[in-house]
């Protein structure tokens, strides 16, 4: 997705862990764009390096084990790679901020809602009031009886109620991009839905583009304007939302895309993808998906494709799209 006002450019990231010698290759050369305002998903199984690319984008995969072993990543100008600690403490939070899976085990559980909501307000906006900035993202995200929630701990809030504290975190310092990576795990259809318009809202009335991380397609079908489909630490297809999940041209996207209930038209049996995703240590030969593709062939297994045009402004990883 090339922008005008590109906010963020990502070149052949490549994040690997263990020895230069004999890396896993958990990233492995990814490259995506997203533009102010723009809503972008990455999506794949458990386990494809979503997480893993998402925390590079703020350099917060610990190194070591970690390290950066290429590319490039350029937040509104400036390489991230190449950022000091100091420039690095600065973005984090304050222009980059996240919102992970499974609120009940980010929170910290010794500290009340309102101390760990005005953390970064106390951080990066010195002169501002906390207690009434805090009460304020409170309302903003919804939180019921902000006075009486701000002095709860984390387990005396529903698992709902943690996930808007975590995005009420997230929002404290108004970053420029917000990365949300599965916000809806663990809780409710009820609760998911909730949670997907409160950011839907927020980022209109904030004006923030939002990397939108999670394993469904049917999630993103009315939240994002492009879609980058990942598999075993590469993208596999990308192109814009409506064109994607209209008609996917990667093998693997269109078996995610099957893996989505329906609740209109005929009752049909789900298909799922048979197989796991490889290790990141053990990855075949050729096309890294061929053991579980359908239509692979000799040619497949003994070469992988590069990302091409696919037709339709999208672009596939595949000898034989379609």
């Amino acid at each position: 997705m090339k922008a005008n006002g590109s906010l963020l450019e990502v070149r052949g990231l490549k994040t690997y862990f263990g020895s230069p010698a004999r890396p896993v290759r958990a990233v492995d050369g990814i490259s995506l764009d997203i533009a102010d305002g723009t809503t972008v998903a990455l999506v794949g199984e458990s386990g494809c390096g979503k997480s893993v690319a998402s925390l590079s984008l703020a350099r917060l995969v610990p190194e070591p084990p970690g390290f950066y072993a290429g590319g490039s990543i350029l937040f509104r100008g400036r390489d991230v790679l190449r950022m000091t600690e100091r420039e690095l403490a600065d973005m984090r939070g304050r222009e980059i901020s996240y919102v992970f899976q499974e609120p009940g085990s980010s929170l910290n559980p010794v500290f009340r809602i309102g101390y760990q909501i005005g953390e970064a307000v106390r951080l990066h906006r010195r002169g501002v009031n906390v207690k009434d900035e805090v009460l304020r993202l409170m309302n903003m995200v919804g939180l019921p009886e902000p006075e009486r929630r701000m002095r709860a701990y984390p387990h005396e809030l529903s698992g709902g109620m943690q996930q808007r504290a975590m995005i009420a975190m997230a929002l404290a310092c108004r970053p420029r991009l917000l990365v949300a990576d599965e916000p809806t795990t663990a809780l409710d259809v009820t609760i998911q839905a909730q949670i997907l318009e409160l950011l839907a809202a927020l980022q209109a009335e904030l004006g923030m583009a939002v990397l939108l991380i999670t394993h469904n397609l049917g999630l993103v079908a009315d939240r994002a304007h492009f879609v980058n489909v990942m598999y075993a630490g590469r993208i596999v297809e990308r192109g814009p939302t409506a064109d994607v999940l209209g008609r996917p041209a990667h093998p693997y996207a269109q078996g995610l895309l099957a893996a989505v209930p329906r609740l209109a038209g005929a009752a049909e049996r789900m298909t799922g993808i048979p197989g796991g995703v490889p290790h990141p240590a053990r990855l075949p030969e050729g096309c890294k998906f061929a053991p579980r593709c359908p239509r692979a062939q000799d040619r497949c297994r003994a070469v992988e494709p590069e990302l091409a045009e696919a037709g339709r402004g999208r672009m596939a990883r595949c000898w034989f799209p379609w």
